[in-house]
């Protein structure tokens, strides 16, 4: 079977999909990911045994320096992001594909099912939060230019202007570029690229799909890569020096005044008498002083890293918060958008950790987080929970498009 993965996004579109990967090759199988060019993506799937096809510029310019996506050039953008991921699937997918999974923005989403469609491809979509799919239970995301409207609260209405906002959005370009390549236009986006049966690879205690719902919804449970990596030495050798630091990090996220933050976030920290480990990541977050009792680290085995600290920090990513929780380390989630304001009140209701209100810390704020993350009630329930999280998921999926493609 030969399978083409599809993903355009931050690391925690990539690192599912190479989880992905390393089981279907067990399998048997024959894989491809295409996926932006940043560097840390190519490390990420060379761990997995599988080459990067390059689509598109780096994730990390499109939201950092003058190429950033802004709405002012949303058009252009959706067109080149449709154009590149169709391009690139089809030259990919060219040669005997069975099924192509595509992930992560949805331009680019849109780009892989249209090349999928011109070569009679099986094609999935799957996604990494349950807020990108409708539901009654939960609304969907807001996007900047099209706010929820004032007093709409029922979901199933605000899931059908959803349909409208992202025809608005993207549905121009896309049936533009769908016409270019002989294909007929598509008259509700964010269905056709759904499809009646979207995959959900994430935890169900963690992150369940909750029924009755109108989506015949596949939840695979998480893609989880499996990391051996050591920590670095000097990394070691903070660890042994004192009692386990917190945890802050940021992932992927730019975060305005990332000086204030990392400012803020050692304070706070301090404030329990606890040392600090700063994740530099897309923030580039840095130390604030010399002092012996904070450690900066760049890219790092987390599944490693997080047993070892008295909590995590983050900005509520799926991977992050799954990596956190598997390892029993409590959280603060500070969200800054799409779904992390979800998994914050995951965090919350499952009583692993915090939801910070809002995506900018304070001293006060932050402490006060902390205060409750620290608690040993808090550490229990985390190693409770920890114990019941799945590690299966990519093995379930990559089964499951065995069988799809042995049962046409």
């Amino acid at each position: 079977m030969r399978v083409l993965l599809s993903t355009r996004g931050s690391r925690g579109d990539v690192e599912p999909m190479a989880a992905l990967a390393v089981q279907l090759l067990g399998l048997g199988a024959e894989v491809r990911v295409c996926a932006p060019p940043d560097e840390e993506f190519a490390a990420v799937l060379a761990r997995a045994g599988v080459p990067l096809v390059p689509v598109g510029p780096t994730a990390r310019s499109m939201v950092k320096g003058p190429k950033r996506f802004r709405s002012a050039d949303m058009a252009q953008r959706v067109a080149d992001m449709v154009a590149e991921t169709y391009d690139t699937v089809t030259e990919a997918a060219s040669e005997g594909c069975d099924v192509v999974v595509a992930t992560g923005m949805f331009p680019a989403v849109a780009g892989a099912r249209a090349a999928a469609e011109k070569l009679g491809t099986r094609y999935v979509y799957t996604c990494f939060q349950p807020t990108m799919l409708p539901s009654p239970h939960h609304p969907p995301f807001e996007y900047p230019s099209h706010p929820h409207p004032a007093g709409v609260t029922d979901n199933r209405v605000l899931w059908d202007l959803d349909i409208q906002h992202m025809n608005a959005l993207f549905g121009g370009p896309v049936n533009a570029h769908r016409a270019s390549a002989g294909l007929p236009p598509v008259d509700n986006f964010r269905d056709h690229l759904l499809t009646d049966h979207p995959w959900l690879a994430t935890d169900p205690l963690l992150s369940p799909w909750v029924l009755p719902a109108d989506l015949d919804v596949v939840q695979t449970g998480a893609w989880i890569l499996p990391d051996e990596r050591p920590l670095p030495a000097d990394l070691e050798a903070f660890l042994d020096a004192g009692p386990p630091p917190v945890y802050v990090g940021f992932g992927s996220m730019p975060m305005a005044a990332a000086e204030d933050v990392a400012r803020v976030a050692v304070e706070a920290v301090r404030a329990h008498g606890h040392r600090v480990l700063l994740a530099r990541g897309w923030a580039d977050l840095s130390l604030v002083d010399d002092a012996a009792d904070c450690f900066a680290v760049g890219e790092v085995n987390q599944q490693a890293l997080f047993r070892r600290v008295a909590a995590v920090v983050h900005h509520g990513g799926a991977g992050t918060m799954t990596t956190a929780a598997r390892a029993g380390a409590p959280q603060v989630v500070v969200p800054q958008m799409v779904d992390q304001p979800y998994y914050a009140g995951r965090v919350a209701a499952l009583g692993i950790g915090v939801a910070h209100d809002g995506p900018v810390p304070t001293v006060a704020s932050l402490s006060a987080a902390l205060g409750t993350a620290l608690e040993a009630g808090t550490r229990a329930r985390a190693a409770e929970v920890a114990g019941e999280v799945r590690s299966d998921g990519a093995m379930a999926a990559a089964k499951l498009l065995f069988e799809g493609v042995s049962s046409e």
